[in-house]
């Protein structure tokens, strides 16, 4: 009677560890992904977007899964969780940015500007 349930017990817990480890690579792999298309994202708007004479370039979403080769529907997700990646508040909608469209401290990261006109 004893192996039975010793069997038993060794198959729960066999399953419990299979799924936890089947869990964890899902995960891992999801995070990873996202990661990479983050990168991809971000890279291929700090090449084409720029922060001159107050008026930031935006990029549209099915312009940036075109270059990406992503689908729009993983570059809007990704876009709206990048901490880098802006959305446009204009009258146009699906555009993004890495500069905000607000005015930004001469002190950014971009150095000192004139501001003296």
């Amino acid at each position: 009677m004893t192996t039975i349930w010793d069997g038993i017990i060794i198959g729960g817990a066999g399953g419990a560890i299979a799924g936890i480890t089947v869990y964890l690579v899902k995960y891992i792999h999801e995070k990873w992904t996202e990661s990479r298309d983050k990168k991809t994202i971000y890279n291929w708007l700090k090449k084409t977007t720029s922060d001159k004479d107050d008026d930031p370039t935006f990029r549209s979403t099915k312009a940036i899964a075109s270059w990406c080769n992503l689908t729009p529907e993983r570059v809007k997700y990704i876009c709206s969780i990048h901490e880098k990646i802006f959305l446009s508040t204009g009258d146009k909608d699906n555009l993004w940015s890495l500069y905000e469209r607000e005015a930004r401290s001469i002190y950014d990261e971009r150095g000192v500007i004139d501001v003296s006109n």
